[in-house]
């Protein structure tokens, strides 16, 4: 069972407070409409700079990335910020290798740094801690990457995970698919846990925001 959680609508609404990207992210949200292949989209990216930009993100660490539209926005937020880095993790060379084309031409080469490998692995590797961390990896692995996740994270820094509203699967009693299994378990990790201050926004496909204590 899946659903449509916002009405064309109410994302167009959204939408409109977006600012004008730049032609190169363009380009991305283009190529995904054409291929399906799935980015958090405008209205998602921007409030993932805004909540980079609130606090003061210098540091960003994206645990699955894609082919770099979401890290897109946190180099923005960076930028913005002063500068610092951004990890762009993935697990396919090629997708890597057209993050680079893209975020290239944005400008970026100063500020993101690229790895090709399983992506909570490489977290558990990184040096020091993060301000902000970006979870959009397989969802079977949502709950085994929470414990690095914290570990990682700075005190007072933020967690965005995508997709927490799973198109309404989670809602399902008879879906019990490891996908499903996982957002629901993270859920339940995050609600129950007196380590983070957490809200779930009905944007998009569910977005949770947790601040570390």
């Amino acid at each position: 069972m899946t659903i449509d959680l916002i009405t064309p609508q109410v994302q167009d609404y959204m939408q409109s407070f977006v600012p004008p990207r730049p032609p190169e992210m363009q380009n991305m949200e283009e190529y995904a409409q054409k291929t399906g292949f799935p980015i958090i989209g405008p209205a998602v990216g921007y409030l993932c700079y805004q909540m980079a930009r609130l606090i003061g993100a210098r540091k960003v660490f994206e645990l699955g990335s894609g082919y770099g539209y979401s890290t897109a926005w946190f180099a923005l937020a960076v930028r913005d910020n002063g500068g610092g880095r951004v990890y762009h993790v993935v697990w396919d060379a090629d997708l890597s290798q057209r993050a680079r084309e893209h975020l290239g031409a944005m400008g970026f080469e100063d500020i993101v740094q690229y790895q090709v490998g399983e992506a909570v692995q490489a977290l558990r590797a990184a040096d020091g801690t993060f301000d902000l961390i970006f979870n959009d990896i397989e969802k079977p692995g949502y709950p085994a990457s929470l414990p690095v996740i914290q570990e990682k994270l700075r005190p007072g820094g933020v967690l965005i995970v995508d997709n927490m509203l799973w198109a309404g699967r989670i809602f399902d009693p008879g879906d019990q698919a490891a996908s499903t299994q996982g957002v629901r378990q993270l859920a339940q990790q995050i609600s129950q846990s007196n380590a983070w201050i957490a809200s779930l926004l009905p944007i998009r496909d569910g977005l949770l925001v947790a601040c570390k204590k």
